[in-house]
């Protein structure tokens, strides 16, 4: 251990808060109504200060992390197992830091947003509010973990809150959506438990463990393993992460998920749940088996290229807001995925960037559509129109996460976008050219729907609309800077990815590829001619 566990710290408050939800004590069915809604607020508060505390806590944190210092900080390692070598283990580097600090950030607006989602339900209105809490303690675990069981404890765990909130809290066919969701997810958590298992046995055959099985990550990278185990374990973990992502063709769970799921759920499932997948691919099936990793990098680009056009194509086409938005975050990860598989500098760095402007795009995007959803009764694009004539903040920030959706200059997604297709395309030109089309099918299926849902004529059933609240502003209002903020100056939080990335690239011996020669010697001549 290394000093104060921040890590644990910032999990355990999420949690403690999750508790002291459920201990507040409910009110018999005869309560008058005015008791009834006093407890709830109460509830609702409470959650939301334990992840304010969460946010003030991590950023603390994060004032203490160094570019400049050990890879890993932050470390905590303790005997868990012993018999089995596991341990509970965490530290972050540049790019789990960047994940952790979305992750908290995201988690008070969506309860801000989410003040009203579980008012209606059968279930208790804190149950929720726990779920969201306890969710939080294990997405903090899942990038903090440096144990592989405890990473893959933490990944299976947080199955299960977000299980219940899209089955019991959300909408339409939710059972069906939370039982796909679950049912793929245990699929690619089996493959990689195998693959866990595998990996373990393989490292106490081998001489840089002293022959004793281990989950440590920071053992597992020194451990040699044949080129043919190597395409084995990764299949193991990267299907499960591509699940996770999700990446085409183990997308099919997730346009249902965010369809059935309450808005404040659908953020925390695209914005960070699906983000453990691309991390996973980081983390573990570049730095754990690196020529396995390029064996099948071919086959990955082809998919991330696939998934880009696939999910952008079939975006323009839906008649549903959030089936719309959960099939652009299809397209979006197949551009992290290229990012990550291109394997340069400014790709990974352009992929981790890219996970955190996604989460805040999409986050506010979607809580933007859930407060119209609220208003209007419906999800059909076509039972609105006019909108901004009757509600034009609503409309106008609408607007500007939509555009970040589609990558324009000045708002964040531009420069992660920027940054995956300069990478990809200093070393795969062709797949770099076909996903350049998914920029020219984002902003038709982005205008088409703010054209058709916002502009024209007033339809009747949003005549009345009101415009947004205050609580709605403050929950969405923080988004929009940062999305503003990251994309005037995104230098900050490179900074902090920079350092990791490149200590990734050295771990796997990856260089950047050079550029060529006959360019600056043709100019150097050229300029040498001149009278």
């Amino acid at each position: 251990m290394n000093g104060f566990p921040w890590l644990t710290v910032a999990g355990a408050i999420p949690l403690a808060g999750a508790l002291a939800v459920l201990l507040v004590p409910s009110l018999p069915r005869d309560s008058a109504p005015g008791d009834v809604e006093a407890r709830t607020r109460l509830v609702k508060v409470l959650a939301l200060a334990f992840s304010l505390i969460a946010l003030v806590f991590v950023i603390v944190m994060a004032t203490r992390f160094s570019t400049t210092g050990p890879d890993f900080q932050f470390t905590e390692q303790y005997s868990w197992i012993p018999q089995f070598g596991v341990h509970y283990a965490l530290g972050v580097d540049g790019i789990a830091l960047v994940l952790i600090g979305m992750t908290v950030v995201l988690m008070p607006v969506v309860i801000l947003a989410s003040w009203h989602d579980a008012d209606n339900a059968k279930r208790s209105v804190k149950t929720y509010f726990a779920l969201m809490l306890v969710l939080e303690t294990m997405m903090i675990g899942v990038f903090a973990a440096t144990d592989v069981f405890l990473f893959y404890v933490f990944f299976e765990a947080m199955l299960i809150p977000m299980y219940f909130m899209i089955g019991s809290f959300g909408v339409g066919p939710r059972q069906y959506a939370a039982v796909k969701f679950l049912l793929y997810s245990l699929l690619g958590g089996l493959l990689m438990l195998v693959a866990v298992i595998a990996l373990y046995v393989y490292a106490g055959q081998s001489a840089a463990t002293g022959h004793h099985g281990t989950f440590l990550f920071s053992t597992l990278v020194h451990v040699s393993l044949s080129p043919t185990v190597q395409k084995w374990l990764f299949l193991g973990f990267f299907i499960a992460f591509a699940i996770k992502a999700p990446l085409w063709p183990f997308h099919t769970w997730l346009p249902d998920a965010s369809f059935s799921a309450q808005p404040g759920a659908a953020v925390l499932m695209l914005g960070v749940m699906d983000k453990v997948g691309t991390f996973g691919m980081i983390r573990y099936c570049l730095e754990l088996f690196p020529a396995a990793f390029r064996y099948f990098t071919p086959l990955v680009l082809t998919l991330a290229v696939i998934s880009i056009l696939y999910g952008a194509i079939v975006a323009i086409g839906q008649t549903s807001v959030k089936r719309l938005i959960g099939y652009t975050s299809v397209s979006h990860f197949g551009f992290i995925v290229l990012g990550i598989f291109a394997l340069t500098s400014q790709g990974q760095s352009g992929a981790t960037l890219y996970m955190v402007n996604h989460g805040f795009a999409t986050g506010a995007i979607f809580l933007l559509a859930g407060f119209m959803i609220a208003r209007r009764g419906s999800d059909r694009i076509a039972d609105y129109g006019g909108v901004q004539k009757v509600a034009p903040l609503l409309a106008g920030l609408f607007l500007v996460s939509g555009l970040a959706l589609l990558s324009l200059p000045g708002l964040s997604t531009f420069v992660s976008e920027f940054l995956v297709l300069a990478g990809t395309f200093s070393r795969y030109k062709v797949a770099a050219t076909f996903a350049t089309a998914g920029i020219i099918l984002a902003a038709i299926y982005v205008l088409w729907m703010y054209q058709r849902a916002m502009n024209g004529p007033v339809s009747e059933s949003v005549s009345a609309m009101p415009d947004l609240k205050a609580r709605e502003l403050a929950a969405v209002v923080p988004l929009i800077a940062l999305i503003i903020a990251m994309g005037v100056y995104p230098k900050p939080v490179l900074d902090v990815i920079n350092p990791a990335v490149q200590s990734t690239m050295s771990q796997v011996h990856s260089t950047d590829p050079v550029p060529a020669h006959p360019v600056s010697a043709s100019v150097s001549v050229s300029a040498g001619a001149q009278p």
